[in-house]
């Protein structure tokens, strides 16, 4: 009946499907929650675009990528500048001469790097046996117990001591007064929300919610020539060689009867006392101007069957056990892996796009 099946209707699956359909293919895409657009969701509350599975920015220095998503949606001048929260202490992210200032007092460029250079000769670490050191060697003492160890323990639900160093690759030292996170060329939100934008990638194919794709396999890929499957790798051979693991997240929305609850869209709470890992108060991603406000405190932790996977645990023993995964996801000719899910990859949103627009050229 359809040429290809696609399960999950996020952001893979869309970008998938409107290839397709310019392609001249016919396509059903599905999805076991009631909603499109995946973990980029957006729903409205009290005239907000509410990000139901955290806060999603769109950045990238891909043109096409770029001008690929601004067929489908508007996106405004969002600039994501978190602050960081240690203890009622406010801080500039990522760090740079804002943050500096406020850390140590320093005015230039020279005495931030001396201040940080003096840390590190302190320290004395060359070959960092574990996350705590590597971030010391690269970021000193003081940048590290403010703004690194307390967010990462609860983000890794154990302490820094007892995480692998290559976690933290780089830490970026900003010497300069450019709040700007993301060093990207294209940066923003969608002015009407991702869902919308996600509706109109959609627009002229089917698409059923509320379908388990697991649970009726056989039925589902009698309906098709091809599969292109989105959702755990893992689950989709009945985790016959393990689980991978994941860290998840929960949130506490609420509504809260102010204009403005923390002025910013991202508040990141650094230290280790504080539950939650950090505060989106999710009208500063438009610049709302509604009489309301609507914000969601987000919660790490550690990831079980059933829960929602997040961000893929990508250490020796999960890489190892991916690529067996992988090696038997090979053997299924009429099935594509892509995605988070489908690929146990950390994603941004440009890169699935940019995933999602080369296999459906390599193949369609």
């Amino acid at each position: 009946m359809y040429d290809y099946l696609i399960v999950g209707a996020g952001l893979y699956g869309a970008v998938f499907a409107q290839e397709a359909k310019k392609a001249g293919k016919t396509c059903l895409v599905i999805d076991k929650r009631d909603h499109i657009a995946g973990n980029i969701y957006t729903k409205d509350v009290e005239g907000i675009a509410v990000h139901q599975y955290g806060a999603h920015i769109f950045h990238t220095n891909n043109k096409e990528v770029w001008d690929y998503v601004n067929q489908f949606a508007t996106f405004n001048r969002y600039t994501n500048s978190p602050v960081a929260n240690y203890h009622g202490e406010l801080y500039n992210l990522p760090f740079n001469m804002n943050t500096f200032n406020k850390m140590w007092g320093v005015v230039t460029p020279a005495e931030a790097q001396a201040k940080i250079e003096e840390q590190r000769r302190e320290a004395n670490i060359t070959e960092p046996k574990n996350l705590e050191e590597q971030a010391i060697r690269l970021a000193g003492r003081d940048i590290y117990e403010k703004l690194v160890k307390g967010y990462t323990e609860k983000q890794w639900g154990r302490p820094c001591t007892e995480l692998p160093a290559f976690i933290i690759s780089r830490l970026p030292l900003r010497f300069t007064f450019d709040n700007n996170y993301f060093n990207a060329l294209y940066q923003g939100i969608p002015v009407e929300g991702y869902t919308a934008m996600v509706e109109r990638m959609l627009e002229g194919t089917e698409v059923r919610l509320g379908i388990d794709y697991l649970a009726d396999k056989a039925n589902l890929d009698t309906l098709a020539d091809k599969v292109v499957y989105t959702g755990p790798i893992d689950a989709y051979f009945g985790f016959r060689l393990g689980y991978l693991e994941y860290r998840s997240v929960r949130f506490e929305t609420e509504v809260l009867d102010v204009e403005n609850y923390q002025g910013n869209a991202v508040v990141n709470y650094t230290d280790r006392e504080t539950p939650f890992t950090r505060i989106i108060e999710h009208k500063h991603f438009v610049f709302g101007t509604q009489p309301k406000t609507v914000i969601s405190r987000e919660y790490s932790s550690e990831w079980k069957p059933g829960d929602e996977p997040y961000y893929p645990v990508n250490d020796e023993r999960n890489s190892a056990l991916y690529q067996q995964y992988k090696a038997q996801a090979d053997g299924e000719n009429k099935v594509i892996f892509g995605g988070r899910l489908g690929e146990y990859k950390y994603y941004d949103m440009d890169k699935v796009i940019e995933s999602a627009l080369g296999k459906a050229r390599e193949i369609l």
